[in-house]
């Protein structure tokens, strides 16, 4: 079978949120500037257009409602900033002293969450983009209130954008989770390929889940935070959440396909049977770009490809190979119902977009309080005024933006290179960032960005003299700029350079390409010193944190298992809560690990017992995964009592582990429970407790491991 998915990825681009995006805010930060301009009023409309892309900072991803709320802040906060500054920079003192506290105060916001974090940029950018503008005293409320009146159109504009398809962003989070579950899988497939490295392609794997992670907290943000996806009785608001549910399930079965591959690799070479199972992976994954693709364009489509019969080919072919080997062939048979419930999962998802039966598969499905899988970031006072410490990562970024801003402020009032200074203080509140690894990472993309669209900037405003084609490729420029700055930060810069010189040149300003390269370069050099002198925070000071919450995931994960065997029937609600936490903090040790790795070596503390760590704890939730998705569908009635103790073992371990690195200890289980049975269906009997008690005997010894491992940590 051949599919090629390959043309279908500019269209799926097309169809994406960040091209979804980059229009939305091309469109309302363009459209005052231009509406103005026809009656002779750029100056009103230039104010108008910078208050709507300060306001866009903060419509980041989520639901309506909390977009809503986010840019309505938002308005308040650049309306009150840009009126203190219009009178603060009449003087220089009061100015500076403005740039200083303000610099500290909306960089702690980042106390708040990420949407909180972006009001607060949004602010900052206000206030430097107004230091330079020559307002008269008695003009500066009427300017503060245009910058005003333009936030509140693009706010309009982006509610009345999410108004029409009030769906759309919801699919476009799914459809890019897939198409992240894909990759993962593929990247799964790479694991039955002899000639691939172990080791590598597990860094890879680690790596992928922190894009799994962070687009599947996107997508049920959306879903279920957003009352009218859960509440409104349509079959397409159906469609979305069981979509969701069903992809979590999928992307538990791939977690679940994990085992011995160095072992299986030496057991069953030379017979081809990895390599048929690494095929048929990757086909799989096909099938769901595919149906990615589906959800993004929002079409109804073919059937999906019947993966049956090959599965059946391989089965025959797992059979004979028990005649004429010695060893079990067990754990391909494994491989294979994981194989199959993933073909299920596929086939479904695509049923659902085929099909007008929603509402029945809808009523059909346990019961499951989704309210429960999203948190609720708390904007409570004392959070802040908490975090008033050096204990306090986002204390520390705060002061170190303040105190960095303020040297900028001083360096371009002293070594002004023209007359946009502001831009030194721009590079450095984009650059700096909590964490050293990404302001290394925003120093350079800043850099290579600004100094390739530089050239580019030049090179069109040199060779082209017709302002239809300047405008043309402003707006192309303007839009590239916007879809990308979530996508790709230096793809993004390197568009928004030539945006700005060619809009600079429409405002008649010209040759300002060194300036802004040359102010670019001071803000970066200001923005490396102090990520790397001025507090700095380093992973190796948080890592056993993240440690503590993966190992605590992994010990109540674990836990269901042993209230299934105590006679405990497993709560359908409580059981996908563990395992989303596990998921949830195995990406943050694995992001957590990728950003320690790009800090300087000075910097890094045991980084190869680290990345054992970071392994093993995903191997040991892979085999959770696989026992506790079993024991949902299946019942072991009187288990052994080495099975009971196994389990047992396992806790005692994880919770050692966990008191060593500071968590908390997760409570075991009561053998004799007595709970009424939540699950609408009677699960049919466990018939292999030989095979069950392997794969508990592998949980032991990967716990056995991480505490050895964690031992020579602490």
């Amino acid at each position: 079978m051949a599919i090629n998915i390959q043309p279908k990825e500019i269209k799926s681009f097309f169809y994406s949120q960040y091209f979804s995006d980059g229009l939305r805010i091309t469109i309302g930060v363009l459209m005052p500037a231009l509406v103005l301009a026809q009656f002779h009023n750029l100056g009103f409309g230039v104010d108008m257009s910078l208050g709507a892309l300060c306001v866009s900072i903060a419509d980041t991803p989520g639901p309506v409602a909390h977009k809503r709320n986010a840019m309505a802040i938002s308005n308040l906060c650049i309306f009150l900033v840009a009126a203190i500054t219009g009178f603060a920079r009449l003087n220089l003192y009061t100015l500076g002293i403005e740039v200083a506290l303000f610099s500290f105060f909306f960089s702690m916001l980042t106390v708040y969450g990420n949407r909180a974090a972006s009001v607060g940029t949004g602010a900052l950018l206000v206030l430097i983009l107004m230091m330079d503008e020559a307002t008269k005293p008695d003009q500066v409320l009427t300017v503060s209130l245009v910058i005003l009146l333009g936030g509140i159109w693009y706010m309009i504009f982006s509610l009345v954008f999410f108004g029409i398809r009030p769906y759309r962003a919801a699919q476009q989070a799914l459809g890019e989770n897939i198409f992240d579950v894909a990759k993962f899988l593929r990247i799964k497939a790479d694991f039955y390929d002899p000639t691939t490295d172990i080791d590598e392609n597990y860094r890879k794997l680690v790596s992928q889940q922190i894009q799994v992670s962070q687009n599947q907290d996107v997508a049920r943000e959306i879903l279920v935070k957003s009352r009218l996806l859960v509440r409104e009785s349509t079959n397409e608001s159906r469609i979305l959440v069981l979509t969701l549910v069903d992809l979590i399930d999928m992307f538990e079965n791939i977690m679940a396909t994990h085992y011995d591959y160095a072992y299986m690799r030496e057991k069953f070479k030379g017979t081809g049977i990895l390599e048929e199972v690494s095929r048929i992976i990757r086909n799989m994954a096909n099938e769901l770009d595919n149906a990615a693709f589906i959800i993004l364009s929002n079409d109804k489509h073919k059937q999906p490809f019947d993966f049956f019969p090959e599965l059946e080919v391989l089965k025959a072919k797992i059979d004979a190979l028990n005649i004429t080997h010695e060893t079990s062939n067990m754990v391909l048979k494994k491989i294979l119902i994981n194989l199959r419930d993933v073909n299920s999962k596929i086939a479904t998802i695509y049923k659902y977009y085929n099909s007008n039966s929603a509402q029945l598969l809808f009523e059909d499905r346990r019961k499951i309080e989704y309210s429960k899988f999203v948190t609720s970031q708390d904007y409570a006072p004392h959070i802040f005024m908490d975090n008033l410490s050096f204990h306090s990562t986002a204390f520390k970024h705060a002061l170190r933006v303040a105190a960095m801003c303020l040297l900028g402020f001083m360096v371009s009032m002293l070594i002004s290179t023209g007359h946009h200074s502001y831009w030194i203080l721009l590079t450095i509140i984009v650059i700096l960032k909590p964490g050293f690894s990404l302001s290394k990472q925003r120093n350079y993309h800043r850099l290579i960005g600004t100094i390739t669209g530089g050239i580019i900037g030049i090179g069109i405003l040199l060779l082209v003299h017709n302002k239809t084609a300047e405008f043309v490729f402003m707006v192309f420029f303007m839009l590239g700029c916007y879809s990308f700055q979530r996508l790709n930060y230096v793809v993004s810069v390197l568009l928004m350079t030539p945006y700005i010189l060619i809009v600079f040149s429409f405002l008649g300003v010209n040759n300002i390409v060194t300036e802004r390269i040359t102010d670019t370069i001071i803000g970066s050099v200001i923005a490396f010193v102090a990520s790397y002198l001025i507090f700095p925070s380093w992973e190796f000071e948080q890592i056993n944190g993240y440690l503590s919450d993966v190992t605590c995931a992994n010990a109540n994960y674990l836990a269901k298992i042993a209230e299934s065997l105590s006679g405990k029937a497993i709560d359908i609600t409580e059981y996908k809560l563990a395992r989303k936490d596990v998921f949830v903090k195995s990406g943050n040790l694995s992001a957590a690990f990728e950003r320690m790795t790009s800090e300087p070596k000075s910097k890094q503390r045991n980084v190869k017992e680290v990345h054992k760590l970071v392994v093993l704890n995903h191997i040991l939730s892979s085999y959770i995964a696989t026992v506790a998705s079993e024991l949902m569908d299946k019942s072991l009635r009187n288990p052994q009592p080495e099975i009971i103790k196994s389990v047992r073992k396992s806790l005692a371990t994880l919770n050692d582990i966990s008191k060593k690195l500071g968590g908390v200890k997760t409570e075991l289980y009561s053998e004799h429970v007595n709970v009424v049975d939540v699950n609408p269906k009677t699960p049919e009997p466990f018939t292999d407790e030989t095979l069950l008690k392997e794969q508990l005997g592998f949980i032991n010894k990967m716990s056995t491991d991480i505490a050895r491992v964690t031992d020579n940590l602490v």
